[in-house]
């Protein structure tokens, strides 16, 4: 036996990287799903997120290479936003606000890494506890709602539905991806798989609705409209491009109906009513939201640094609501640009990849669907510490590289059937050719 045979260590037996393997899904599950739990911070998401990165980073996780653009746009962005920091008079009162921005910057390169290797297995658990979190959160939020539970009440806000969140105009957007989800898999599936499916997609749907949030309707259809118009496109059967348009038709009938029957309702129809409306009376005026756009974009040209978390609202009594000026407000023109590079590659990297017949393209299809709703709605809302922005990110860059992964494999397999060469199985010796 030879010395590097007597000292060679055993690898360790197959059902230990099994187990570790579902111990490693359940933490993601569990990341996932803590995700629709964010009525303060740091949230328990943070929590168990900041340990997973580390205990992933000691066992092997591995930074791929072209998800490289997100991490060097990323880390560009919570640089500038620390910079940003020398702008307040008290630099200490914005360390924690950069440490959320730093620690959610970090979850989109853990997604990438997470997904890139295992993008089948990684985005069937990252759905199903993402589904699985905005139902509890949608059904707090119902009971809240409609007084069904005692003490339930906390889970409203200015009589709009807000569940386990600080915000009815944050938990709204972070449901439109479950929707998507959810309503892409019914109308190219059967009717009889999809009758659980239906249900929890209703549940969403009137949690959604009640939250009241303009930028959550309108981010919903618009992510149904574009992922039906994906699924369309991708669908190569006849009888399948037949079920979307029916299955489409139906549910915009369903819809109407159920809106209607919600409206019956008299507190509903009233918050309805004002809600409605295009333009708020928060929304006009010089110093409405809009008018803090112009000014907010004036006041940043002198100031390349940026003026610190928070401060815009000192100034002008609110906050930005729109993420391109706060990527320069709170993250200088550093992380101001980056952002602005991040998101634009993002959606181009992410475009190509739609029409190609990959195991992944349902989920691709909905997250694209989902990511150009945020970017949509970047105008009117400053979400920078959305925990599910950031998670698209990671989604969509892990895809990007599996994608490079799944080709690069394709092409040295197509290679090598072309090199080997073909054996005789018939019998030995083989057969001489014929001259």
């Amino acid at each position: 036996m030879s010395v590097a045979a007597a000292i060679a260590v055993p690898a360790p037996p197959r059902w230990r990287w099994r187990v570790g393997g579902k111990i490693a899904n359940a933490a993601l599950a569990a990341l996932i799903f803590l995700g629709a739990f964010v009525i303060d911070e740091p949230a328990p998401y943070e929590l168990l997120l900041l340990p997973l990165i580390v205990i992933a980073a000691a066992f092997g996780l591995n930074l791929n290479r072209h998800f490289a653009p997100m991490v060097v746009l990323l880390l560009l962005y919570v640089a500038g936003g620390w910079l940003a920091l020398t702008a307040l008079p008290n630099p200490a009162d914005g360390i924690l606000y950069m440490g959320t921005t730093t620690l959610l910057a970090a979850s989109a390169i853990f997604f990438a890494a997470v997904i890139a290797p295992a993008p089948e297995e990684r985005l069937r658990v990252i759905g199903r506890a993402y589904i699985a979190g905005a139902a509890i959160a949608a059904l707090l939020g119902l009971c809240g709602y409609f007084h069904l539970v005692p003490g339930a009440e906390i889970f409203t806000l200015y009589d709009r539905l807000r569940g386990p969140f600080k915000d009815p105009n944050v938990i709204g957007p972070f449901m439109v991806l479950p929707i998507t989800l959810l309503f892409r898999d019914i109308v190219t599936d059967r009717l009889a798989r999809s009758f659980g499916r239906l249900v929890v997609l209703l549940i969403l749907l009137a949690a959604e609705f009640l939250t009241f949030s303009r930028a959550a309707w309108g981010m919903t259809i618009f992510a149904a409209l574009l992922v039906t118009a994906l699924a369309y496109g991708s669908e190569q059967r006849q009888a399948g491009r037949v079920r979307i348009l029916a299955y489409s038709a139906v549910g915009i009938l369903a819809a109407a109906i159920l809106l209607v029957a919600v409206l019956s309702i008299p507190g509903v129809a009233k918050m309805f009513a004002q809600r409605a409306e295009l333009v708020e009376s928060y929304d006009a005026g010089s110093l409405g939201r809009f008018g803090r756009h112009a000014l907010g974009f004036f006041l940043v040209q002198e100031h390349p640094l940026g003026i610190g978390p928070l401060a815009f609202s000192k100034i002008f009594g609110e906050d930005e609501h729109n993420m391109w000026l706060k990527g320069f407000t709170t993250y200088g023109w550093l992380g101001g640009f980056a952002y602005i590079a991040l998101a634009v590659w993002t959606l181009a990297a992410a475009l190509r990849l739609l029409v190609k017949q990959r195991p992944w393209q349902p989920f691709l299809q909905a997250a694209f669907a989902v990511f150009a709703g945020q970017i949509l709605i970047h105008n009117v809302i400053d979400n920078d510490h959305w925990r599910h922005l950031f998670l698209l990110y990671g989604i969509l860059w892990g895809i990007i590289a599996a994608d490079r992964r799944y080709a690069r494999d394709a092409r040295r397999e197509a290679s090598h059937a072309k090199t080997t060469p073909v054996v005789d199985t018939v019998g030995w010796p083989p057969a001489l050719p014929v001259r």
